[in-house]
């Protein structure tokens, strides 16, 4: 039809009653449908028995609102045409390349099916977190004693066997420290001035007291500027500069446990030394891992607490009257009671320094020599500050013969 739609009154000439009868040639009386244009018009789309998505089973407005394709077995949709239609009546329809009863996995107009979700089951509860040391402790106790009885058979025994003792820490140490540097930072420092610089340290502080001490570190210092001219001008002032630093950090603070060895009762003097620098972190790492609840330096130890702190200062006063009534000629437990207090603060303060550097280097422990404890750097952390620490005080209390 060209100008009525479904529902428009009729018109004349078709039908409908009329005072002169019907119109001559008209079409039988039955549904309006123009006999010329009969094969123009296009067949009603057949309404499905279920309502369309979207409408509701009562509302016949829902049948004018398909929204799915005529036919169930149609997959294809010509955009330029308006739904429902038969896809294979479409001017680009190809059935070697678009085969009509190839199904596709959601065809158009298809409503996605949602899986029903899975009701909330709480996440089971986590198993309670036992304290843990973070080392073995069996190897680590038995490193201790074993390094113990090396330490106490050279004191007592020759005390020259001793200072090569600590010559050959400080020459390992150096080795390990220089050797992490230049794995995480690149820095070169010279490792051969430093090692015979360090133990010419430590042997010209036993022999020839703080003069010699001093004068080693400072040819000590000169050799590694000059052992480093060797090679290329790059990096230059960093390497020399960490050089240098580590002269200083391992073998001259080291240097000061030898001067403590030539008093008179320096065997002693040592002995009290170790001992209460070993007290000191046994009562910080015994307190703190029993009671530690408030964190010491968390950005450089989360491990350590101040609770642990003051199991140190209390651990290390009470050893040090103890070793300076019964140990140190002269002393008197008020004196250890002080220097029990000086060395768990200086203990403590060369552990988080230690911290500080591994923690600028990305690494756990300088070193793997020692199982349980990491490297000798690892144990000589908190000993190296607290020697020229106990050294003075000695001076103090009770002279340096």
């Amino acid at each position: 039809m060209n100008d009525s739609s479904w529902g428009a009154p009729p018109q004349a000439g078709y039908w409908g009653p009329s005072d002169q009868g019907p119109v001559q040639g008209a079409a039988p009386a039955g549904p309006t449908y123009d006999a010329p244009e009969a094969q123009q018009t296009r067949p009603m789309p057949i309404v499905p028995d279920e309502p369309a998505y979207g409408g509701h089973q009562d509302d016949d407005r829902g049948a004018a609102r398909l929204s799915g394709p005529l036919f169930r077995d149609e997959t294809f949709r010509d955009e330029t045409q308006q739904p429902p239609y038969d896809v294979r009546q479409s001017p680009s329809y190809d059935p070697r390349t678009q085969p009509f009863d190839t199904p596709q996995t959601q065809p158009y107009g298809a409503v996605p099916q949602n899986p029903e979700p899975m009701p909330d089951v709480p996440p089971p509860a986590p198993a309670p977190q036992k304290k843990s040391a973070g080392r073995d402790l069996g190897a680590a106790i038995g490193v201790g004693v074993g390094l113990g009885a090396v330490i106490i058979a050279s004191l007592f025994v020759v005390k020259a066997v001793f200072v090569g003792v600590i010559a050959v820490a400080v020459v390992v140490g150096l080795w390990e420290l220089t050797s992490r540097l230049q794995e995480r930072k690149g820095i070169k420092a010279p490792l051969v001035p430093l090692a015979v610089g360090g133990a010419a340290m430590v042997v010209a502080g036993y022999v020839r007291g703080p003069e010699g001490a001093w004068v080693a570190m400072a040819l000590t210092a000169l050799a590694v500027l000059v052992w480093r001219m060797t090679e290329p001008p790059e990096g230059y002032l960093k390497d020399v500069t960490a050089g240098v630093f580590a002269a200083f950090y391992v073998p001259f603070l080291a240097t000061f446990v030898a001067l403590m060895l030539t008093a008179d009762d320096g065997a002693w003097r040592v002995m009290t030394f170790l001992l209460l620098t070993v007290v000191s972190d046994t009562g910080a790492y015994a307190v703190g891992w029993r009671f530690g609840t408030h964190k010491l330096a968390p950005r450089i130890s989360p491990g350590k607490t101040r609770e642990g702190l003051f199991g140190a200062v209390s651990f290390a006063m009470v050893a040090g009257a103890l070793c300076m009534q019964f140990l140190i000629d002269d002393g008197s437990w008020w004196q250890g009671l002080v220097l029990g207090l000086a060395v768990a603060a200086s203990a403590t303060l060369g552990d988080l320094g230690e911290s500080m550097i591994k923690r600028d280097l990305g690494i756990k422990d300088m070193g793997t020599l020692l199982p349980g404890h990491g490297g000798i750097m690892d144990r000589l952390d908190s000993l190296l500050p607290t020697a020229p620490v106990v050294w003075l005080m000695f001076v103090l209390f009770v002279g340096s013969g």
